[in-house]
């Protein structure tokens, strides 16, 4: 199998950020293969378009399987397993996300969770403590909205994310509406 510099340059960009994500570079060059292939990939094919080993592969497919990222075809007449993405990107980044949560993300509040409660020592453990109980709770705030971002359908999430700045911006004016309203009240006052 042949990729053009296109799909070539994409395939190893993805590679790439795949180490970043959680997996090793070859695993997210399979991946992306698998993603821009209008067709399901068989092993031999993965290994001579990236120029590496069936074992390789092997162990790849293993490795997308666990994130639960790929799916299985047979087809008829022909022996070998072939491989395509599971779902669509939307599905896609919300596994990837959903996996690095339970990889990343449970074991430090699981850790940070028997940490709290435990009383301090001492005033240094107290301290510390509080800065714990800081990245406890931003972490727990962060997976709950992840988590409400997870159950959007993809339509009202893109919309949502293109309003970013927006909402940035009208939460900004909110500040700056509420503060005056407070200086006038403290003029009142006096």
């Amino acid at each position: 199998m042949e990729m053009s510099p296109m799909i070539e340059s994409f395939v190893f960009h993805f590679g790439e950020m795949g180490s970043r994500w959680g997996f090793n570079r070859t695993v997210g060059q399979m991946y992306a293969l698998m993603v821009v292939s209008d067709k399901p990939l068989n092993a031999n094919q993965m290994a001579q378009a990236l120029n590496i080993s069936r074992g390789n592969v092997s162990m790849g497919i293993k490795e997308l399987h666990s994130w639960q990222l790929i799916q299985q075809h047979h087809i008829p007449g022909d022996r070998k397993d072939y491989f395509s993405p599971k779902g669509d990107i939307w599905d896609m980044a919300n596994t990837v996300f959903e996996e690095r949560r339970k990889r990343e993300v449970d074991p430090t509040l699981s850790l940070l969770r028997d940490i709290l409660l435990d009383a301090p020592a001492d005033d240094s453990e107290a301290y510390a403590q509080d800065k714990m109980r800081e990245i406890h709770d931003l972490l727990e705030t962060g997976t709950q909205w992840v988590g409400e971002l997870q159950r959007m359908n993809p339509d009202n999430l893109s919309t949502l994310m293109k309003l970013g700045a927006g909402v940035a911006k009208v939460m900004d004016f909110k500040e700056q509406l509420l503060s005056s309203t407070e200086g006038k009240s403290d003029k009142r006052d006096r």
